[in-house]
């Protein structure tokens, strides 16, 4: 569940195609190295190698660039792992957003700290992460049609309470990564999720 996968993003043909696709690389670029306040609209142009009046027309602006990147990140065709187990769901996919969270530079932190400063990007992120929990609620469906559930498991609710532990020790606190805490973490959620904890009531709605 990472945003940034760019060797994901899907590149269809064309001059269009490919000066989107060398613009975004170098804001992905431009924000891992420098972060929101070292990126502009003339720093991508020279890196991206296209005139800067190409990249105004287009994106106007650095929110532009920055919604543009992460409907680009949700385009890609990855999927959750499926590993056999929700424990072994889980922990793959904690791995992934461990690896995003620590890479150096951090496209994934980056990104996320420019949210705060820009509303579309903001916005773009929201509807990414919308799409993200999504493509994982399987993990739980598959989980669920195996037995290791209760029927009326909320996916989101899980999904959150397994993730959000990555998210807290290295993102808030800023922990060294623990090779220990995908797995960990995700020990919790299974526990708490297989004694109910994540259970909707009858009158909440929804399967």
């Amino acid at each position: 569940m990472t945003t940034d996968p760019p060797e994901l993003t899907r590149r269809p043909g064309g001059r269009t195609a490919r000066v989107r696709a060398q613009v975004l690389d170098a804001v992905r670029a431009e924000l891992g190295e420098h972060g929101y306040e070292g990126l502009t609209m003339e720093t991508v142009a020279a890196r991206a190698g296209v005139h800067r009046a190409t990249v105004y027309r287009r994106w106007k602006d650095v929110g532009g660039l920055l919604a543009d990147v992460m409907q680009a990140a949700g385009e890609g065709d990855w999927q959750p792992a499926d590993t056999g187990s929700l424990h072994g769901d889980l922990t793959a996919l904690n791995e992934e957003i461990q690896d995003s969270l620590v890479a150096q530079p951090s496209f994934a932190t980056a990104l996320m700290a420019a949210s705060f400063r820009s509303a579309q990007a903001a916005d773009a992120q929201r509807k990414l992460w919308e799409g993200r929990y999504e493509q994982c609620e399987i993990l739980v469906v598959r989980a669920v049609e195996r037995g290791d559930l209760p029927p009326r498991t909320d996916a989101r609710r899980l999904l959150i309470a397994a993730t959000a532990p990555l998210y807290h020790q290295l993102v808030l606190l800023r922990t060294a990564p623990d090779p220990q805490l995908p797995a960990h973490a995700a020990t919790t959620a299974v526990l708490a999720a297989t004694a109910g904890a994540f259970t909707r009531s009858a009158t909440d709605g929804g399967s």
